[in-house]
């Protein structure tokens, strides 16, 4: 079993083909699906593609390119739309400093009030962070000293310094295609230090499609790709490293029953 934590079902779904994309998936051992809201004014899809499927989660949150567009979101908000039984995480929600389609100070606000949610529920936030690292762990380092919460970043691209920050506080990391990629030995030499009890994997389809599906359109399925090269990078055997990612994966979104 190897488990996608982190992919857009609702944006494969509109080209048309998911019934597809989740066959090709669960025909590649790639079961359960973890599909992530960006948007609330769009939860009714991604929590409608949960309902439809039994190998498929769901999250409830803002991205921070979004945080602009939905800037009165509510821990209150979250926390009611996250009792849905499918809603096994918080976000994704974080920090973006490289594009900066939202103000930063409105990605804040937006981030500590999933972050309070986490809390109030105990379900996981998942974090997105590009270019603000320092923000990023100083906003979570702040955060918990008010109460601890569970969570991760997900797409690990960062620094050993984000890493170990991240680890220090109990969260897990969650590792992309990005770490198959030719010019990604940076980042490889970080999952290498990544321990097997807080690591995931994750395709953020229907992005970064791993080698040797670069420049294609990702999907669930593509995870095996990655898990391989996290794998190798930690000096494990396949079903090692699907074994691990499975129970870290049951054990932060324990909401989730498969």
């Amino acid at each position: 079993m190897l488990i996608d934590s982190h992919c857009h079902l609702d944006y494969l779904q509109r080209d048309g083909d998911l019934d597809e994309v989740l066959s090709r998936a669960r025909a590649a051992g790639v079961s359960p699906m973890l599909t992530i809201s960006t948007k609330l004014r769009e939860f009714d899809l991604v929590r409608s593609i949960a309902e439809a499927h039994a190998d498929v989660f769901c999250s409830v949150g803002v991205h921070p390119h979004e945080a602009e567009s939905e800037p009165e979101t509510t821990t209150d908000q979250l926390v009611a739309l996250a009792a849905h039984p499918k809603a096994v995480g918080i976000g994704e929600t974080g920090l973006d400093f490289f594009y900066e389609h939202s103000p930063r100070d409105v990605q804040e606000t937006v981030f500590r009030a999933h972050i309070a949610a986490a809390r109030e529920t105990g379900l996981p936030v998942i974090v997105h962070t590009r270019d603000a690292e320092e923000e990023t762990i100083r906003i979570l380092r702040n955060e918990m000293g008010k109460g601890a919460f569970p969570g991760l970043i997900h797409c690990f691209s960062g620094t050993q310094f984000l890493a170990d920050a991240v680890l220090e506080l109990g969260l897990y990391i969650s590792i992309s295609g990005i770490v198959t990629f030719k010019k990604a030995d940076d980042l490889r030499e970080v999952v290498a230090t990544v321990p097997i009890d807080r690591i995931l994997v994750e395709t953020d389809s229907p992005y970064l499609a791993p080698v040797p599906h670069r420049g294609k359109r990702n999907e669930p399925a593509f995870s095996a790709h990655t898990a391989r090269r996290v794998a190798d990078l930690l000096g494990l055997e396949i079903a090692e490293l699907e074994a691990a990612t499975t129970d870290n994966f049951r054990r932060l979104f324990s909401k989730a029953e498969f």
